[in-house]
């Protein structure tokens, strides 16, 4: 299933100034935070079969913003690529 047709109501283009986090945990808890302060939860923290957790929350104006983690810390190499 695609989890990206079931945020219907929402702008569809992402935002990639998403946070990004070096561990799964810091996924679900900046999912948790962003949520009591009033984000729109769209899909609660998922490991995806690619072997990343996420999960996508919307602003006031109904923008979709992705957090996620590799579940490793981000190396050089990584900020050059892309």
């Amino acid at each position: 299933m695609n989890r990206k047709r079931k945020a219907n109501g929402f702008h569809h283009h992402l935002c990639r100034l998403g946070r990004h986090g070096n561990k799964f945990e810091e996924v679900d808890e900046a999912y948790k935070k962003a949520v009591e302060n009033g984000a729109a939860s769209v899909l609660p923290p998922e490991l995806e079969p690619w072997g990343q957790r996420t999960c996508y929350i919307a602003d006031p104006e109904g923008n979709l913003i992705e957090i996620g983690s590799w579940n490793k810390p981000y190396e050089e190499k990584d900020l050059m690529e892309g």
